[in-house]
């Protein structure tokens, strides 16, 4: 059977219907027994060999002309998922009712097809080469495809972190900012002990001095809960000398977290921000955290490279991976999470 190729979309006749679309979920129905199919959909046909051409052209020739606008990688993920049993749909007008503009694909449950109208991901198809705008993730499965043609899929959603820590913090605390740090000397115990702030000098020889970040400290100023010289001002007048405005930002998503629950500490040695903890009774009975955080402007581009670094990481301390996005005006946009997903 032959297809032509109107309007970027490949149209086939006689029991097209029938063989394509009614039994194999194919393209999407024109009128009595005619289906258009878009340009991956036809290049997937014609590989298995369920179409003979499109306007004269096999495969080979069929592919090298329609290469650009990201084609090649787009082919490759919706190749991947029909073998992995799934029917799937462009995601524009006319194939699908609520059609998106930050998604490629439209893949459904498996015994499911275009004419269920059931979703079970949106794709949006990248490559690792180009980038990916913030703005297009969440409520979307993002398929990165590597130089080896290899496909990873990543689940993207947006997320509400909230904790139920709560605990009575000591008033009354005064400390010294000393380089990017400020000391509590002889601070009560329950400062670090129920509510989780700052390292004991000395570790498990603990000297009575609690050390606590410029992020910890600042908050604990603006709480009412700590003094210091120079007050809050003084804190984040430090903490943008030593990172610049990137400070204000974590301490924006810093006191966020406090306010809902959860207790954030810091991410380093996993390559984050913050790590977190929904639930805090007390140090001795801590449990793991839950998410690592990182902090990033709201129109921040992901490279996959970066993007994936931060995920497997994330997976491999058995935690997952949060961005939080912060806007030119001081607000978290967006708490979202990215997850490794095999579909």
């Amino acid at each position: 059977m032959d297809g032509t190729l109107r309007d970027d979309e490949v149209h086939v006749g006689g029991d097209a219907r029938q063989r394509y679309y009614d039994s194999r979920g194919y393209g999407r129905p024109l009128g009595g027994n005619e289906v258009a199919f878009s340009r991956v959909e036809a290049a997937h046909l014609l590989l298995r060999g369920d179409l003979d051409s499109v306007d004269g052209n096999d495969f080979r020739a069929f592919l090298q002309e329609s290469t650009g606008n990201g084609f090649a990688s787009r082919f490759l993920v919706y190749a991947d998922l029909r073998e992995r049993g799934f029917y799937l749909s462009p995601d524009r007008e006319g194939w699908v009712s609520d059609a998106r503009t930050d998604s490629d694909f439209v893949v459904y449950p498996r015994g499911s097809g275009p004419w269920d109208d059931e979703v079970l991901y949106r794709i949006r198809v990248a490559s690792e080469r180009e980038t990916v705008p913030v703005s297009e993730l969440g409520d979307t499965v993002l398929a990165i495809v590597d130089e080896e043609s290899e496909i990873t899929y990543f689940e993207t959603d947006r997320v509400d972190v909230r904790g139920t820590t709560d605990h009575d913090v000591p008033t009354d605390l005064s400390g010294s900012l000393i380089a990017d740090r400020v000391l509590l000397w002889n601070p009560p115990d329950e400062l670090h002990g129920k509510s989780f702030y700052g390292q004991q000098m000395g570790g498990r020889d603990a000297t009575g001095i609690l050390q606590l970040s410029l992020v910890e400290a600042a908050h604990l100023v603006a709480e009412g809960n700590l003094s210091v010289d120079g007050g809050y001002e003084k804190i984040v007048e430090r903490g943008e000398e030593v990172e610049g405005d990137r400070f204000d930002r974590r301490l924006l998503v810093y006191r966020t977290l406090r306010d809902r629950g959860v207790v954030p500490k810091t991410g380093f040695k996993f390559g984050a921000d913050f790590r977190t903890y929904a639930d805090v009774e007390s140090v001795e009975n801590l449990g793991h955290s839950e998410f690592l955080i990182r902090v990033l402007r709201d129109g921040h581009e992901f490279s996959p490279r970066d993007l994936a670094l931060d995920v497997r990481l994330a997976h491999g301390v058995r935690k997952r991976m949060v961005f939080a996005l912060v806007t030119d005006n001081e607000r978290i946009d967006t708490w979202l999470s990215v997850t490794r997903l095999t579909p």
